[in-house]
């Protein structure tokens, strides 16, 4: 077994190193251009970005597509990343900034060529609409079936943890409305598990 075979057959981290491995060497590696490193740092912050994308995007279709976008984008802006912070901390960022650029641009789309519908709401996906008791109390599918800005101040506000004045700065929007589209979402999110 060659060293190249073998550094590739041990785990990427173990419980003591996890921290300095990822932040120190891996990201280092992946920015010097090394795929098998990125690759990695693919695998270890995926199922966080695809959660995030999954929760503001309310479809599981575009969650997975923006998981790609996301990381498309953080390989091409890898070199811009300081180690100020932790890289997943980095990556959510980038995330965050993709995924409400997306809604800007079909939100754009959607007023310039359809007529949507009087309710505001946002149709429910195909993974939401299960009859069963555990899919109506699931909490993705509610969140899933609220009108998209009260989901993505939810998601941002009690998801994500941003504050009030943080989410309206990325959003362009005062701090008054994020904090009533907040209200908006709590409410509705109430009525869809109480359904």
């Amino acid at each position: 077994m060659t060293l190249r075979q073998r550094a590739l057959a041990r785990p990427l981290v173990t419980a003591t190193d996890a921290p300095v491995l990822l932040a120190d060497d891996v990201v280092r590696r992946a920015q010097q251009g090394d795929v098998d490193a990125f690759e990695r740092l693919y695998r270890v912050h995926a199922p966080a970005v695809h959660a995030l994308a999954r929760r503001m995007l309310g479809d599981e279709g575009a969650a997975r597509e923006m998981v790609q976008d996301v990381f498309v984008r953080a390989w091409e802006r890898l070199g811009s990343f300081r180690g100020e912070s932790a890289f997943g901390t980095w990556l959510h960022r980038v995330g965050v900034n993709l995924i409400l650029n997306q809604l800007r641009v079909t939100k754009r789309d959607v007023a310039r060529f359809i007529d949507d519908g009087a309710d505001g709401t946002t149709p429910i996906p195909a993974f939401a609409t299960s009859s069963g008791v555990e899919e109506r109390i699931d909490l993705d599918a509610a969140i899933a079936r609220l009108p998209a800005g009260a989901r993505i101040v939810f998601v941002l506000h009690d998801i994500e943890g941003y504050a009030h004045d943080e989410i309206a700065q990325m959003l362009g929007l005062a701090p008054g409305t994020i904090r009533a589209q907040l209200w908006r979402a709590r409410r509705q999110l109430m009525r869809h598990l109480d359904a």
